[in-house]
Parts: structure tokens; C-alpha cells; sequence
């Protein structure tokens, strides 16, 4: 049982005090228990409702990488080339185009998945190459690579 007080009055008056009781129950009936159980096709669609984003993200991560926009051939001196991340290490680098030589060099920013490839790049670096790589337009996170260009093949020019 709880006491509530009841005043009627004011400072300059007589203050009239009543106390009420008021049973537990009535408090009950006010904030009742929840208690519920969910059934199985409930289930089903929160997990469903939970699975469905994350299914079409990995479905869409997977289109983005394994279907490429263009395929080219870009010739050059490879300048900068260095495993880079945090997370996910993956190896970038620089080509710098040379169309005439005593100009300005166009900078040709890469990306390489592969090791093998990442060593033959190495291999090359200081000397004219011909990169093959294939873009990929869309992918969702820096992971995979900082450019849309993954190389895929080394050639050397000289």
C-alpha cells in the first residue's frame, strides 16, 4: 500500500491534510507486465529483414569487382609503388605518362591486388612499362583499392 498525501490550503490558511491509501494493485493496472513470445514466421522475417541489406551489399561488392567497366593499356615509368591500408593492404602506385619527352608527365594512378603482379611491378620500376589493368566503376569501399584501375598485367617497353 502506498500513502499519498492530499493539502488543501494555501500558507495563510489552515492546511487541511488527508491521506489516501492507495492498494498496489492500482499500480499494476497502470503499468502492466509485457511479456510476449514471437512466433516463428516472426522470427523469419526479422531475420530476413536483418539478412536481406547484407546480402545485397556482398551481392553488389561482387558484381562491382568482378565485372569490369574497360579494359587498357597505359605505358609509362612507374614513380611511386607502395603497400598501403590499414585493414585491408592492398599496393598502389603512380605511372607517370610521358608523351614527349622535356614536358609535363601525366600522373596515372593504379591499383594492385595481386602479389605476383605487385613483385613483377617492382621488378620493372625505373624502367618504361605497359600496364594492363581493368576499371571498376562502383565499389563501395576504399578496401579493395584507392582507384577504380586494378592492374593485372606487366610489360616491359624497352
Amino acid at each position: 500500500m502506498r500513502n499519498v498525501e492530499c493539502g488543501i490550503g494555501g500558507p495563510a490558511s489552515k492546511t487541511l491534510a488527508v491521506q489516501f491509501r492507495i492498494p498496489n494493485s492500482a499500480f499494476r493496472i497502470r503499468f502492466p507486465r509485457v511479456t510476449f513470445t514471437l512466433s516463428r514466421k516472426q522470427k523469419l522475417l526479422i531475420a530476413a529483414a536483418l539478412l536481406t541489406p547484407i546480402v545485397l551489399f556482398v551481392l553488389y561488392t561482387w558484381s562491382a569487382l568482378t565485372w569490369s567497366y574497360s579494359k587498357g593499356e597505359r605505358a609509362g615509368y612507374v614513380q611511386k609503388f607502395s603497400k598501403k591500408g590499414w585493414i585491408c593492404k592492398t599496393w598502389e602506385g603512380e605511372l607517370a605518362i610521358v608523351s614527349i619527352p622535356g614536358t609535363m608527365s601525366e600522373k596515372f594512378s593504379f591499383t594492385v591486388r595481386d602479389d605476383s603482379v605487385a613483385a613483377r611491378v617492382n621488378q620493372t620500376m625505373g624502367k618504361r612499362v605497359a600496364l594492363a589493368y581493368h576499371q571498376h566503376v562502383g565499389i563501395p569501399t576504399s578496401c579493395f583499392g584507392e582507384t577504380p584501375y586494378f592492374v593485372v598485367d606487366v610489360k616491359s617497353v624497352e
